[in-house]
């Protein structure tokens, strides 16, 4: 299987269009575009039932008592974990590609809905897809101005005291099976739990993010 993106080269900066937050040279950080990006692919192979799309950041902080906090930073060397971004399931194999945009636009603070996804191909046949909750669930659920169920995409936000760049990772997975078996509302970990034992294949393509000034003016950009 092969995956790429018109939004982002493979090992580039995702555009700050496609992420949660943007770097604000007076507040540090602001609210971005939100758009889920462009994703396309091939080669599926024989067999295949269903496809999952995966996406986490494998750099957050496991011990957050100096992110985003003035004066502090947070190191390079701090243990890390992953951050699920999106969690999307039951993707037919007629699908070859999502356009940018198509899943999120802008922020929604409380999150969208979910878990069903209803979907239309070019043809009027209507699917039924559904998303899990990504992780920034948690991350807000102390923030009565944010908490809530976030469903679907929701991009890259990484500290904007980090010393680290963040590598966001969005894998396609195909199964041999039609449906993920899970029901009602369910974690990415618990997607990539579920899909052990079905994967046909795989294919991944990853990008860069740093809301860090001095670190984002080092990365490589389309």
């Amino acid at each position: 299987m092969n995956i790429w993106s018109d939004s982002f080269t493979e090992g580039s900066m995702i555009p700050a269009r496609c992420a949660f937050a943007e770097i604000d040279p007076a507040s540090h950080a602001r609210l971005s575009s939100n758009r889920s990006p462009h994703l396309a692919w091939d080669e599926v192979p024989a067999g295949t039932q269903s496809l999952v799309l995966l996406c986490r950041d494998l750099d957050v902080p496991t011990e957050g008592s100096r992110v985003n906090r003035k004066g502090q930073v947070v190191p390079n060397a701090l243990p890390r974990t992953d951050f699920y971004h999106w969690s999307l399931v039951d993707i037919p194999v007629c699908l070859k590609s999502f356009g940018e945009g198509m899943f999120s636009d802008m922020v929604t603070p409380g999150g969208k809905s979910g878990p069903p996804v209803p979907f239309t191909i070019k043809n009027g046949t209507e699917h039924q897809l559904r998303h899990g909750i990504n992780d920034y669930t948690g991350w807000f659920a102390s923030d009565p101005d944010m908490a809530g169920e976030y469903y679907g995409y929701d991009g890259p936000c990484p500290p904007w005291n980090d010393e680290r760049v963040h590598t966001y990772v969005f894998t396609l997975y195909a199964l041999d099976i039609p449906r993920l078996p899970l029901d009602g509302r369910f974690t990415g970990t618990e997607a990539r739990l579920a899909i052990t034992g079905h994967i046909l294949d795989e294919a991944s393509i990853f990008g860069v993010y740093s809301l860090n000034p001095a670190v984002a003016a080092n990365l490589p950009r389309d």
